[in-house]
């Protein structure tokens, strides 16, 4: 145990340990729909919690969907996995829905309690979890992960915008705490009702994520030569994504360059009709790792013209890999985005001014390059580590107002609430590392 030295005023010849002081350890349960190998930005996220958590010292247990037939569950030092029933997403064959587990997750968290519980994900998996959680009297976090409510009017199903809604604010009021990654969201949702909304911002990976990634070799291989302006977008190609306004843009930049080059990377139900409009487009597919980042490096400017985010990981991703960025004024954008000085932005929904500032951003190649070297100094103030440490205090504060709220129910300590509210197991103290 590390000490430092300390002489005692009044006593020079007195030395006095200040040892550092003890950190908690909470058992924590996080429940997922998504989680990699799957590619999605919820995935990645949440992937990067449970990392942070445990390097913080905290025994996890992760609960997701199977994500194939046969797949054994991980347990790996302060890491076990609880893998339950998924079916496929319509649309999304690669990505799995959880099913409903109440009872399981009641008997399992029954034998070995946790502190808390942070769902991740509102679907049927997460709100089964919750009903557990509630029934145990367990404190729960959660996120706000996905516009479900906006994502509906991309799908024809417009008509069900307020009761998703309603269950969204159902689910998170009944949480301790909601974490949201942006103050715009989180005014938004206290606006609808919502209660208990912390801001929490997303971090990257600026290790994985730089312009070091460059490669001329891969460049080579989309037809671009040294000259060509690439313009890439990252992320699913989904009516909810706007693409069809991408192509409007690239369209702009390339009457200005005629050399421009059009790069997406990733997947999805809208890729033929993309491929339709656009057939000189590189179509990259799904790309990870080192494979993504070097993607990114190799073009020269971002555009995402999404309306439907959260928060956007791939703008801070396109960032730190040294990319100017235009996007329109809300989410990770409006966050991240000094307009005019390390990207561009747009007024929400204004497609117009989306297409002018495409145009604009072509016209200035040195301009361009200038302001993706501002971003990535920008990106590289998004570290993981603040964040965890943010998302880890939320959840400390979660747990010590749960019980502090059972000891005042029931006049008693809390560690003495195991007879008091008839639990199976006592509620055991967080175990204390330095």
């Amino acid at each position: 145990m590390a000490a430092t030295k300390l002489a005692d005023a009044a006593h020079p010849e007195r030395v006095v340990d200040e040892l550092p002081a003890a950190r908690c350890s909470l058992r924590l349960a996080v429940v997922t729909e998504t989680y990699p190998p799957e590619v999605n930005g919820v995935a990645m996220t949440v992937a990067r919690l449970v990392q942070g958590l445990r390097e913080r010292g905290h025994d996890l247990q992760l609960v997701r969907p199977r994500q194939q037939v046969g797949e054994q569950a991980n347990a790996d030092g302060n890491l076990h996995e609880v893998l339950v029933r998924g079916l496929p997403i319509p649309r999304y064959p690669q990505l799995k829905m959880g099913l409903p587990a109440k009872r399981a997750l009641v008997e399992r968290w029954t034998r070995r309690r946790p502190d808390l519980v942070h769902i991740a994900t509102e679907g049927p998996l997460g709100w089964s979890a919750l009903q557990a959680a509630l029934l145990l009297k367990l404190p729960v976090t959660s996120d706000f992960r996905t516009n479900f409510h906006a994502y509906s009017r991309h799908y024809g199903i417009a008509w069900l915008h307020q009761p998703i809604m309603a269950y969204l604010r159902k689910f998170h009021n009944r949480t301790q705490c909601t974490m949201v990654p942006t103050a715009a969201l989180q005014r938004e949702l206290q606006g609808l009702g919502f209660l208990n909304v912390a801001v929490v911002a997303r971090g990257v990976d600026t290790q994985r994520f730089k312009p070091d990634w460059r490669s001329a070799a891969l460049r080579a291989s989309w037809g671009a030569g040294p000259g060509t302006w690439v313009v890439a977008c990252v992320g699913r190609l989904a009516p909810e994504k706007n693409l069809g306004l991408l192509i409007t843009a690239f369209e702009a930049m390339r009457r200005l360059r005629p050399d421009s080059l059009l790069l997406l990377v990733g997947d999805g139900p809208a890729r033929a009709e993309l491929q339709a409009r656009c057939p000189q487009a590189v179509f990259a597919g799904m790309r990870t790792g080192d494979d993504l980042a070097a993607h990114y490096a190799s073009a020269d400017a971002f555009v995402f013209p999404s309306v439907t985010e959260t928060f956007g990981n791939v703008t801070p991703e396109a960032m730190a890999s040294g990319l100017p960025v235009l996007a329109f004024d809300y989410a990770a954008a409006s966050q991240l985005i000094c307009h005019g000085t390390n990207g561009l932005l747009a007024p929400l929904g204004d497609e117009a001014a989306f297409v002018i500032q495409a145009a604009q951003m072509a016209t200035d190649r040195a301009q361009a390059a200038v302001m993706g070297g501002l971003a990535r100094a920008t990106a590289q103030s998004q570290q993981w580590s603040r964040v965890i440490g943010e998302v880890e205090q939320h959840m400390i504060n979660a747990q010590s107002q749960a019980a502090q709220h059972r000891a005042q129910q029931h006049g008693t300590h809390p560690a003495e609430l195991d007879s008091a509210v008839g639990l199976s197991q006592p509620i055991k103290p967080w175990r204390c590392t330095s």
